[in-house]
């Protein structure tokens, strides 16, 4: 999939680059005063929105901490390495191309 362009002006230029999207979701919450006056107190603090902090805590408490993720990541790489049918990974995928889908499930 090609990358999108977008173009945009500047200085009456007109310049086209590569632009980036990002599928995302609204949603609105309900807060009490408590949780909004400490949200604003710290996104004060930190320079950022308040909508910033509360996907940076939905990240970690659902998708976990990105350098406990980045450590699994890492430790899976290369998990298979020592399997003797990867030793010439060229030959392998060759041999898979070669085979039936109905082949390969036979063979695991």
């Amino acid at each position: 999939m090609p990358t999108p362009t977008c173009q945009r002006k500047t200085a009456g230029v007109v310049r086209e680059g590569r632009c980036i999207l990002y599928i995302v979701r609204r949603t609105q919450l309900y807060l009490d005063d408590e949780l909004w006056q400490a949200l604003h107190e710290q996104a004060e603090r930190a320079r950022t929105t308040i909508s910033e902090l509360m996907r940076q805590a939905a990240r970690e408490r659902y998708l976990g901490n990105l350098d406990r993720r980045k450590a699994a990541m890492q430790a899976f790489v290369g998990i298979r390495k020592d399997r003797p049918e990867f030793r010439d990974a060229v030959g392998y995928v060759r041999r898979q191309r070669r085979a039936s889908r109905i082949e390969r499930l036979g063979k695991s």
